[in-house]
């Protein structure tokens, strides 16, 4: 049962990490219009599932007047709310509370904020830690997130003997280009026969960019948003029929490639490397499904 709404409030950010699922930049344009979240916000209301609606990016920030807008109207329509940010706002303590007291004049139920090297490098005390020290003291509820480079965990193999990759990175869009190195290790195709993060069959939540793509995953589909209302995507959305994530409920991404008879290499890091290499090859076969070309590292 579908309960979360993310919104991709921009696709820009003032960012260009390594590990970003969407290849978010200061270059990648996208935005929501007020009237934009007005109409989603009028399909949330007919889905009658939703719970908690989150404003993501890209760097929600960046547009603050209309992110403190779209948390007034999901407020208003009793949901939770939350926001992921980089905090490059906070320059100062004092100054971060300025920026976080409309959000709790909004009753926000939880902040999060990105700490790690991709973000603000090796300083202990940076933007997130300041941020982070401004929500503590105004109580909002909230925390850190820290993506770390891809490591190999020995400590933590698995009973098979195989090093677990520890750092948090998922290999999906610009990590595929700059984080896989020969030195991670990898496993023959055929081993892929689940998506072990995404609930396909049922998703418990979508991410909404302003292309109008309606994502399951980061770059896979139930459709678009402006040509089809969301609540009837919702509505209609059925695993079997949709021709990515049929394939990848009856054997993941192994299943995928050869279902559409995909040419790939035979070895990858993790299922995820795997379905995003094997979807990135067929996005002009599915280009309402495999959408934003952006988000696989292309130009539209």
């Amino acid at each position: 049962m579908l309960t979360g709404i993310h919104f991709l409030l921009t696709m820009s950010c003032n960012f260009e990490c390594d590990h970003c699922f969407l290849y978010c930049s200061p270059n990648f344009e996208g935005t929501f219009t007020l009237n934009q979240l007005r109409t989603v916000h009028d399909e949330l209301r007919k889905i009658g599932t939703i719970k908690m609606v989150y404003y993501e990016g890209g760097e929600p920030f960046l547009y603050y007047p209309v992110l403190i807008a779209g948390l007034q109207m999901s407020q208003e329509m009793g949901f939770k709310t939350g926001v992921v940010t980089n905090s490059y706002w906070a320059t100062s303590e004092e100054d971060a509370e300025l920026w976080l007291k409309p959000l709790l004049d909004l009753g926000i139920s939880d902040v999060s904020v990105s700490n790690d090297v991709f973000h603000h490098g090796e300083a202990k005390i940076n933007p997130a830690t300041r941020a982070l020290a401004a929500l503590k003291r105004l109580d909002i509820a909230g925390g850190d997130i820290c993506i770390q480079e891809p490591t190999i965990d020995i400590a933590k193999t698995q009973e098979k003997g195989e090093p677990v990759i520890g750092g948090g990175a998922m290999f999906r869009g610009r990590a595929v280009e700059k984080l896989i190195t020969n030195e991670l290790p990898r496993k023959y195709w055929e081993e892929f026969t689940e998506c072990p993060h995404e609930e396909l069959e049922a998703p418990g939540r979508v991410h909404l960019d302003p292309f109008g793509n309606a994502h399951i995953c980061q770059g896979l589909n139930m459709g678009n948003i402006w040509k089809t209302p969301l609540s009837e995507l919702v509505k209609n959305y059925k695993a079997s029929s949709h021709p990515i994530c049929g394939p990848l409920v009856k054997g993941g991404p192994a299943e995928l490639a050869k279902e559409y008879q995909v040419e790939h290499e035979d070895n990858y890091v993790d299922a995820c490397h795997f379905c995003y290499m094997v979807r990135k090859a067929l996005l002009d076969k599915f280009p309402e499904y495999l959408a934003p070309k952006q988000v696989y590292g292309l130009s539209e």
